[in-house]
């Protein structure tokens, strides 16, 4: 009896320029109940991973990759990982992958039609691009990456829908069309979508993006980075005092949030059990309690800021006078 050939595994890409919502969205595939197993890439712009810790707790395998932008200098680990998962494929029903918000996903999905084996074993069946709804206007023109973004996108989640009125939401998708079309929008809050509607659904269309892009299937990849946005990273393992922090984030936020175009932490206060998260995009500042700290887990505070021609001396500075102070024993 002749053995039944295995499906290729769908992937998927999750793709939005800085803040969009990406990690809530794939916080809400992990967890809500649509029967499907993932293996989880995630990539991220510096030094310091932050996207992983802010995953749910989950039995999913998750792979992280911090040493550069998935679609420049780490498309062979991206190769070498999908080519380990494919090892043990009987593990999960599908492959996400969580790009960073600086990444062109041209050469993301190039790696699964140029690659043989890849090819071979995988199937790319969406491109799903975040966008927040608030701060595309105001960013596209001078983020080539964002409309790199949107042009491969066949799903677009238009987030963040309750922070404009209806004339802006409305001047966002007129932007959005101008670019593609072809995709499917959907508006959300907090990416709170139909989760089973976006997962295997062989969405990804070669065809209309060899329309957009010709030289699509080429390996030349030529994407460069704005030279003016930068990241950097706070470490600090001693705790912080929580009002003294607050405050200076606060302050942080309001004197550089125009330049800010993400920042995202976990944080380990004085005299507190619980990891506190807090992320911004621009003048919008979150913060809340996420999980106790586990038994055997360092509780290292850790700030990561993306923005152009930030003064990291200056918010380096404030981060590391927000430290509690100890009292001497007597």
């Amino acid at each position: 009896m002749s053995q039944q050939p295995i499906a290729p595994t769908p992937v998927t890409v999750l793709t939005g320029y800085l803040g969009a919502g990406k990690i809530t969205l794939l916080n809400r595939i992990l967890t809500e109940p649509h029967g499907k197993k993932f293996a989880v890439i995630v990539n991220e712009f510096g030094e310091v991973g932050i996207d992983n810790d802010l995953i749910v707790e989950s039995d999913e395998d998750v792979f992280e990759m911090n040493n550069g932008c998935i679609c420049c200098t780490v498309r062979g680990d991206l190769i070498r990982i999908i080519e380990g998962l494919m090892r043990r494929r009987d593990r999960f029903d599908g492959i996400l992958i969580e790009t960073t918000g600086l990444a062109d996903p041209a050469p993301v999905a190039q790696t699964f039609f140029v690659d043989e084996d890849v090819r071979a074993k995988t199937r790319l069946d969406s491109i799903i691009t975040v966008v927040d709804a608030k701060h595309l206007l105001g960013e596209i023109d001078q983020a080539h990456e964002a409309q790199e973004q949107l042009a491969f996108a066949d799903t677009i989640i238009l987030n963040k829908t309750d922070l404009v009125n209806d004339a802006e939401l409305a001047a966002v998708e007129d932007r959005i069309r101008r670019i593609n079309p072809a995709a499917s929008i959907i508006r959300s809050e907090r990416c709170n979508v139909e989760i089973a509607s976006l997962l295997d659904r062989q969405a990804f269309d070669l065809d209309r993006i060899l329309e957009v892009e010709p030289d699509f299937l080429d390996e030349e990849h030529d994407h460069e980075h704005d030279d003016h946005v930068t990241s950097f990273s706070l470490v600090e393992r001693q705790p912080m005092d929580p009002k003294r922090f607050l405050n200076w984030l606060q302050d942080t936020v309001q004197a550089f949030g125009l330049d800010m175009l993400r920042m995202k932490g976990i944080i380990s206060f004085d005299g507190d059990d619980d990891r506190f998260v807090v992320q911004a995009v621009h003048m919008l500042l979150e913060g809340d309690h996420q999980r106790p700290w586990k038994q055997n887990e360092e509780r290292i505070t850790r700030l990561v800021f993306i923005g152009r021609n930030l003064p990291r001396d200056i918010i380096s500075d404030g981060f590391q006078k927000c430290r509690a102070v100890r009292q001497a024993a007597e």
